[in-house]
Order: structure tokens, then sequence, then C-alpha cells
């Protein structure tokens, strides 16, 4: 029986999606010593399979969840979704703008000071310089970061890079917006601001994409879960449906230490 839900398109269509790194067997110390060895053809690899097989559609307006154990291949599928990575096999199908937060600090100039990164990470996302210069005010309003916007970013910390990332990437809303752990980062205040925007988003229609440890908000937030273990897609459903067994798969004893 074809839902409402299921007959929503979709924004986000992976099939097949596999993604092979090659790996030295041996640890190379200089490039230039991995140069000569590979001239010499003295180098060994083996391969890295990071995903495997990965189907998976995300449609408009939908939050999906991502969970996974260390390893499981979560932040390669955002950087396939992202279009930082490209497959090695399978074919990615996005529509709309999208919005990547993947890592903190990702596109910051480390010399650069937050005002002149707040020009530069806005342009990568396809804004004119006067629009920006227009919102950003209101950016580093919600950073929280006014005192500090005229420093070289070298001189944040993590909490910091976090909360001028989420600003620039979220002031404008996007089709699909991508975030991997970023709201675990800062105190719970502006946690707490950040969940607000991204529900606001939700409610307009952005479909999202969210990868965190944390079960509770991956419960409360999100539309379904995709569980990825060992690079392959092991469930997607409801959040009811698929947060208690890999709960369970992961508190297994089996796992222990």
């Amino acid at each position: 029986m074809t839902t409402a839900a299921d007959a929503t398109p979709a924004v986000v269509e992976l099939s097949g999606i596999s993604v092979r790194f090659v790996v030295p067997t041996e640890r190379i110390v200089s490039f230039k010593e991995y140069v000569l060895r590979r001239l010499r053809n003295q180098i060994s690899h083996r391969e890295l399979w990071a995903l495997r097989g990965v189907d998976l559609d995300i449609r408009a307006g939908e939050t999906v969840g991502l969970v996974g154990r260390n390893g499981a291949g979560k932040s390669t599928l955002l950087k396939v979704i992202s279009r930082v990575l490209r497959p090695t096999e399978g074919r990615v199908v996005v529509r709309g703008r999208t919005a990547p937060l993947l890592e903190l600090g990702a596109g910051f100039h480390f010399d650069l000071t937050g005002r002149e990164n707040v020009f530069l990470n806005a342009t990568l996302f396809g804004y004119p310089k006067s629009l920006i210069a227009e919102q950003l005010p209101a950016m580093v309003e919600f950073s929280e970061l006014s005192e500090f916007i005229d420093m070289p970013v070298r001189n944040y910390s993590n909490g910091m890079l976090a909360r001028l990332g989420f600003a620039v990437a979220t002031q404008f809303r996007p089709d699909i917006l991508i975030l991997d752990e970023i709201l675990a980062v800062g105190d719970a205040g502006f946690q707490q601001k950040c969940l607000a925007r991204v529900e606001d988003f939700r409610r307009a229609g952005t479909s999202i994409l969210l990868v965190s440890h944390d079960l509770e908000t991956i419960a409360s937030y999100c539309d379904r879960v995709a569980w990825l273990e060992h690079g392959k897609l092991v469930a997607v459903g409801t959040p009811e449906a698929v947060l208690e067994p890999f709960h369970e798969a992961v508190m297994s004893p089996r796992d222990a230490v």
C-alpha cells in the first residue's frame, strides 16, 4: 500500500553506493619516500570498502537520522551526498541546495578572521557578497561571537568554530541540511538554539540528514532512521523500529572489551 509519505518526491536518491579506498599496508613517513617507493613498485596496498551497496532515499521535508558505530561509514555517506566524495560505484541524485556541516572548521581559512571566513564560507555556498554583507550582523548575533569576529579563527576553540560554521550554513534556509555531530559541540544553551533553528527549517520543508550518537536526539527529531554497519545498510525505518535493536547490538556482551 502506498502512503502519502511514500508519494512525496525524493530530494536525495542513493542507488548501489559503494566507496573503496586504496591504502598502503605499511607506514610511509614522507612524500619523498612514497614517490621513490612508488617508482620502484615497492608499495603494497589493500582495499578498504567504506560503503557497500547502499540504497537510500530522503524525501522532501523529511528528517532522517543516521546511526552506526565509529567506522561504520556514516561520514563517508554524508560526503557522498554533499558531493565532496565521488562513489566508486552507484548513482547519486540530489535535488536542491545542500548545506553540509560535516567537520568543525571545514572550509575555514585559519589565518583569516571570523568576519572574513563568513564571507568565504557563504560565497562557497553560492551567495553574492552584497547579500552576505546584509546578513552578516544576523550571523554574528546567532553565533554569539561579536567580541571575537575580527580575531583569526586559528585562535577559536572547537565550540567557537562550530558556532560560526552553523550560523553561516543555516542563515539561509537550504533545501537539504546535513549535520554530522555538529549539535554535540558547545554549551547546552547554544545546542538548544541550534536545535530550534533545525526544527524551524523542518517545519518550513527542509530535508535534514542528521548523524548523532545521542539517540534521544535522533528519536525526538527524526521521521526515519538508517542504521549503517561495516559500510552496509542494516535497517531503515521508524526510530522505534531501528533504535532499539541498534542499541541492543551496540551494548551486546560480544562487543565488550
